[in-house]
């Protein structure tokens, strides 16, 4: 009879977890059916699909073959990586005949944060956050999703506490083994590699969901199959309860060894120890989010890399990161745009970022971050919300970029005098700095520029390369339009109750980050809301849900916009000049800039005394191409040496697209700029050199 009840418990539970396995499934079909649909309807946007899958984060190891530019001056880790592509090919295609595994999961399939190289990296102290309306809706919503958490959380706890009670059984020697899974013997190398990405990748909520189903029916039926044991072993039960009351430890000994338990036997393949391992099946095993830092994709692709925590003057921590060649005279500065990170600089793996291929080309390589994490990480670790998030495109400028170059100067200088003991010191800096800037790391960039020669200050800066610089938005979508009056119209308001745009919560961002996940699992509802992204923008043709997948984006921190900001972004739209912050009082004004208006930068053109190349996109939406020809245009009548230049992007694919043709154009604008002959250490050396170039 016992065994009956145990079949029919059996056969059950797998019937209910094929039925709700199967319609999670339908109802996920039904919704990407339905995204496919829109998508036909939007005339134009069907075609997004066959892209769909090519939003993975690089670095891959079937990357593209090597530029042009880089065929003299590619690193032997480059060479390798590129010689490794070749070889796995076969290999991979080998093991998935074999294992039923298709070959692109390990082609696109970034690694997680299970991995041994993966983690977050953040190393400066947490801050005590301020109450502030955000925590309210944290809270509201906790008080939505909790009667759904009691639910999972009850049977499970149940669960573990009668199975606890058998824990100790199961090594007791008369208890039977549980079957023993022979591991695989390690075939080769590349092998174990590609089994440890496809097992390795992140979960979306669908998947989250099937998980949590398939752990509470397990739970469910773990019950009803104590309680059968319970209902025809009578005797054996209350035994079990009177030796639990009389000695808790003593009950566990006569638990009947044919109950299951709730840990799985797994094996780890190609691992040196070839013994079973204990796995827990537990709710809150790892959340399965790509919480990847800069470092980790440094490190991953064997460039060597160095943290520099920065500290403004207005005690803000920013963080300065560095693929190091400490006896380089030949550097370069890298400034992110709104909402980005250091990450845009090397998402495109080995060859087709513009941080690896600056390091191959033998520059000290520098990325800056912008303030504005949600972290909030500054010197004064009770600063409220409000404080903190204060700022708008002025300190950028006029802060942050002064002190990261200031940091600069201060390394390298120190560095090449180490290296270099001989050599002869004069005021002049022994390196070049070029810096190459995106968006609104442009426009800040240029407010560096102006402002330090107004102050009559070295900027240390060589060569600028603006790639669809900020600074002039005459022209934006209407999207964009109806925000910046609202921002205008709002402003005082606004800057009460929204001091800066981001996902308040480690747990909203968790599942910000997981439906990105499905956004690529499910081509149809991706394409869906891109084409709706790309509407929004005017039409721009970035890979917006491709950005959204990027790490920086994850529970642990993510970059925020400050109001500010914004309604500086708007008062630039609204006077339809190049202007900094106007901050509503004539006398505020005065006391900042000594004027009562803010100063309009671009008269301020012809105190430019540094090649400016600007980069505009034929298909930018977000600062069309009108937009960065007014920068040319004022920086030509004031005299600057200025270059344009344009090619077919939108906005964000100067930094987080793969375009060879771009990267070919910033190499051979940094090469422009030389270390001095007489900055060799040695008379000998710059011959030697100098007969190479007449050669």
């Amino acid at each position: 009879m016992r065994r009956l009840v145990d079949n029919a418990l059996a056969v059950t539970k797998e019937s209910v977890k094929t039925f709700t396995y199967e319609s999670l499934n339908n109802i996920a079909r039904l919704i990407n059916g339905v995204s496919a649909l829109l998508l036909a309807i939007l005339l134009g946007k069907s075609n997004i699909l066959e892209g769909a899958q090519g939003w993975e984060l690089r670095p891959t190891f079937h990357g593209p073959r090597f530029p042009r530019w880089m065929e003299n001056g590619v690193s032997s880790f480059n060479q390798f990586i590129h010689e490794l592509s070749v070889d796995s090919d076969s290999s991979s295609v080998d093991y998935a005949s074999a294992e039923d595994e298709p070959d692109e999961i390990y082609r696109s399939t970034p690694s997680s944060p299970l991995s041994d190289g993966s983690g977050t990296c953040r190393t400066s102290a947490h801050i005590n956050h301020d109450p502030h309306w955000t925590n309210w809706v944290a809270y509201i919503f906790s008080w939505i999703l909790l009667p759904a958490r009691f639910l999972l959380r009850i049977p499970f706890l149940l669960f573990r506490l009668l199975s606890s009670q058998e824990s100790k059984a199961s090594l007791d020697t008369g208890s039977p083994r549980p079957r023993t899974f022979h591991p695989f013997r390690k075939v080769h190398s590349s092998k174990d590699h590609v089994v440890q990405r496809t097992i390795d990748r992140r979960r979306g909520v669908i998947e989250d969901l099937h998980l949590a189903i398939d752990i509470f029916i397990e739970a469910i039926f773990d019950m009803f199959h104590k309680a059968a044991y319970f209902v025809f072993s009578p005797f054996a039960a209350f035994r079990i309860f009177g030796k639990w009351f009389s000695s808790p430890s003593a009950g566990d000994k006569d638990i009947d060894y044919n109950v299951s338990n709730a840990s799985v036997p797994t094996a780890t393949l190609g691992a040196n120890d070839p013994s079973p391992r204990e796995r827990n099946l537990t709710l809150h095993h790892t959340l399965n989010t790509d919480a990847r830092t800069c470092r980790d994709v440094i490190t991953e692709l064997g460039y060597p890399y160095e943290a520099i925590h920065v500290i403004t003057s207005d005690g803000y921590v920013i963080l300065l990161e560095r693929l190091p060649r400490r006896d380089a005279r030949k550097a370069v500065f890298l400034q992110h745009g709104i909402l980005d990170s250091s990450m845009g600089w090397v998402s495109n793996g080995v060859v087709g970022s513009p941080a690896f291929a600056a390091f191959d080309q033998g520059y000290d390589v520098f990325l800056g971050n912008f303030r504005g994490l949600v972290s909030r990480e500054h010197v004064d670790k009770n600063i409220s919300l409000r404080q903190y998030w204060r700022f708008s495109i002025n300190e950028h400028g006029t802060e942050d970029i002064p002190a990261m170059i200031e940091k600069i100067h201060e390394v390298k200088t120190a560095e090449l005098k180490l290296s270099h003991p001989n050599e002869e010191t004069t005021d002049e800096q022994p390196y070049k700095l070029c810096a190459i800037s995106h968006s609104m790391g442009g426009a800040a960039m240029l407010m560096y520029v102006i402002i330090r020669r107004i102050e009559e200050k070295p900027h240390r800066l060589s060569r600028l390369v603006l790639l669809s610089p900020a600074g002039f938005h005459d022209e934006t979508s209407f999207l964009f339009t109806v925000a910046h009056y609202i921002c205008l119209l709002l402003a005082p308001i606004l800057a009460l109750f929204v001091p800066a745009l981001y996902i308040p919560t480690r747990f909203f961002r968790m599942l910000f980050n997981k439906l990105v996940r499905d956004f690529h699992n499910y081509p149809a509802v991706g394409g869906l809301v891109q084409t709706i992204l790309s509407y929004g923008f005017g039409g721009d043709s970035s890979n917006w849900v491709g950005v959204l997948g990027l790490p920086h984006y994850n529970m642990n921190d993510m970059p925020g916009l400050s109001f500010r900001v914004i309604h500086h972004l708007a008062q630039i739209k609204r006077t339809k000049k190049f202007r900094m912050y106007d901050f509503g009082s004539k006398a505020v004004n005065m006391e900042v800039y000594g004027s009562p208006e803010p100063i309009d930068l671009g008269e301020y053109y012809s105190l430019i005394d540094i090649p400016v190349d600007l980069v505009a996109g034929k298909k930018d939406q977000i600062i069309t191409s009108s937009m960065v020809k007014k920068h040319y245009r004022l920086m030509k009548d004031s005299g600057v040496d200025v270059s344009y230049n344009e090619f077919e992007y939108g906005h964000l694919d100067f930094t987080f697209a793969h375009h060879e043709e771009l990267l070919a154009f910033m190499m051979s604008r940094l090469l422009l700029v030389e270390p001095d002959l007489k900055r060799q250490s040695s008379p000998k050396k710059a011959l030697k050199l100098e007969k190479n170039r007449a050669s």
